[in-house]
């Protein structure tokens, strides 16, 4: 008996196919994803919202000096948070602006912002405990003003009392937020989504074009009655 040995079949190899992800993959992939824009919303949100509470303490007034009754010099004064505390403005647009930078920075980017954010809210701080911790030197500007005294020590001798609002505490509340969503934000910035793809870069790649036609070439081709153009 002869054995009959089976030819092998020619022809194209199927490659193996790929497991496509289930259900429970995608539920968790698109959960995942929302988390993150989720987090990231929320840190820029509560920047956002403590920059411009910032803006808005600086237009506030912050404290009332008494004067000494002295001549012309007797009487209150209302002085705002321009006067108090006169950085306010800039810390508060820049953390605005960065916050816009922020927005559709990469991870690396993300944890230099998220410092200089952090920046700004020590900053703010640093300007409220100024004022809460001397109102008379916060408000020695406004004395000068009024009275065309000028010095810082002589401004003080004029000043019989200070009554403080809430501004400025409130303003070192919003500083320490802001400070916390900057360090928040270093902390957790490789859980943000990334980047819109029309913030993304734009990359050039070189075409290859077809060699051009020799001259000399298409003249011996024509010579010889081959057309050159085929």
């Amino acid at each position: 008996m002869t054995e009959s040995t089976a030819a092998p079949q020619s022809g194209p190899v199927e490659p193996p196919r790929r497991d496509e992800p289930s259900e429970a993959d995608e539920l968790e992939s698109r959960t995942l994803r929302s988390r993150q824009r989720r987090l990231k919303t929320l840190l820029l949100v509560t920047a956002v919202l403590a920059d411009a509470l910032i803006l808005a303490a600086w237009t506030q007034t912050w404290l009332s000096i008494s004067l000494v009754g002295v001549g012309p010099h007797s009487g209150a004064l209302d002085v705002v948070g321009s006067v108090a505390a006169p950085a306010l403005s800039a810390l508060a647009l820049a953390g605005l602006a960065l916050v816009a930078a922020l927005a559709i920075a990469g991870p690396v980017f993300r944890i230099i912002l998220g410092l200089l954010e952090a920046v700004i809210g020590a900053c703010v701080m640093i300007s409220s405990i100024a004022v809460l911790a001397s109102p008379a030197t916060a408000g020695a500007a406004a004395v000068t003003e009024a009275t065309g005294v000028a010095g810082s020590q002589s401004t003080i001798d004029l000043v019989a009392a200070t009554t403080l609002t809430a501004w400025p505490a409130i303003t070192l509340v919003l500083g320490v937020v802001l400070a916390l969503a900057g360090l928040a934000t270093v902390l957790t910035h490789r859980r943000w989504p990334g980047p819109s793809k029309k913030y993304q870069t734009v990359r050039f790649t070189q075409v290859e074009t077809a060699p051009s036609a020799d001259p000399v070439g298409a003249w011996d081709d024509l010579s010889r009655g081959d057309d050159p153009t085929r």
